[in-house]
């Protein structure tokens, strides 16, 4: 049975204002966390939603910080009480051997923490402190049983960081790293130089990080390929092939937007993506309806895209259109780190 993810905020509270945090990004909002009575009636719209399409609930548990939730543990329990798999999103700052054990016990199946370059750039990012808590949290989640994942925002202020990143990463034997680009928001367009990656600048980029997987291939690290642009790269180097017979309707790969993702905000509003503002509806509404509804529909045109509709590659990758959206407000704008010419 495939997976339905969410990435359900189950509250804004954090210990950190990161400099990227899109919760943050146009000002300083009322802080928010989702009361326990929505928690359980979400849960089983949730539920009723994946029944109806046949797909297993999967929950990407966040916030702010989820463990910040005062009924956080209450609601781990139920989560696992209805045998759904979940990850935790978080900060490295509340996390010690019993926590962990207890997470783990609870169903938990991975933590992620974020390390967005190098001690200083990423101090600055997020809080002083903050690098070195993440990598002795390493440690303490991989004690537990779970695993430990590690996810990097890339921009121009730490592209050039995050190679030694790798090897640092790999040296504390984290489970999982990934990055994805950043996406600006309305107050950056003014300070575009800032965080803008040129498009070639991009693609070799991709190439130092592949180099290092490559190194490390045999590490405990394993290299999950979250950016669609990989695939594009990956083809280009011959080692990923269109198949040769496709069904003309489907989407094989690529932006998961409309296809098998929901945000769910600690308001209860529904997003398409959370990475940019496209909201859909609330968790007031039946979420299956609101799936196979009228507001979702723009997210699934992919025959609108302005420059992906012509590439071979629609159907497998469609670099990011967040990404796209930051920079043009048009979700069918070209991503503007992709290189190759249609």
């Amino acid at each position: 049975m495939d997976y339905f993810s969410f990435q359900w905020h189950i509250t804004d509270e954090c210990d950190q204002r990161c400099k990227h945090c899109y919760i943050f990004s146009e000002g300083h909002p009322k802080l928010v966390e989702m009361p326990w009575e929505k928690m359980v009636a979400v849960l089983a719209n949730i539920e009723r939603m994946c029944a109806r399409m046949n797909r297993q609930p999967y929950l990407y548990i966040t916030g702010g910080d989820p463990i910040l939730h005062s009924r956080f543990w209450d609601f781990l329990e139920l989560v696992h009480s209805h045998g759904i798999p979940f990850t935790l999103m978080g900060n490295p700052f509340h996390l010690n051997d019993e926590v962990c054990r207890r997470m783990k016990d609870l169903g938990c199946r991975k933590y992620q923490l974020s390390l967005d370059g190098l001690r200083e750039t990423h101090d600055i990012f997020r809080k002083p402190g903050s690098f070195d808590a993440t990598l002795q949290a390493i440690d303490t989640i991989r004690r537990s049983g779970l695993h430990c994942a590690i996810m990097s925002t890339i921009s121009a202020t730490n592209i050039d960081e995050i190679p030694q990143l790798i090897d640092v990463i790999v040296e504390h034997k984290a489970d999982i790293f990934a990055f994805g680009r950043y996406c600006p928001t309305s107050e950056d367009k003014a300070h575009k130089e800032k965080w803008h990656i040129e498009p070639q600048r991009y693609r070799d980029f991709l190439s130092k990080c592949w180099d290092k997987f490559e190194l490390y291939k045999d590490s405990d690290t394993t290299f999950s390929l979250k950016d669609h642009l990989w695939t594009l790269f990956l083809y280009e180097k011959g080692l990923f092939k269109i198949p040769e017979h496709l069904d003309a309707d489907t989407i094989y790969d690529g932006c998961n937007c409309a296809h098998g993702h929901f945000t769910i905000s600690a308001e209860g509003r529904l997003m398409a993506c959370r990475r940019f503002e496209s909201y859909v509806g609330t968790t007031r509404e039946e979420m299956y309806d609101v799936f196979h509804g009228p507001r979702m529909e723009p997210y699934r045109q992919h025959e609108k895209m302005e420059k992906c509709s012509k590439c071979e590659l629609l159907r497998f990758c469609r670099g990011c259109p967040a990404v796209a959206f930051g920079y043009t407000h048009s979700f069918y704008a070209p991503d503007p780190q992709c290189w190759k010419d249609c």
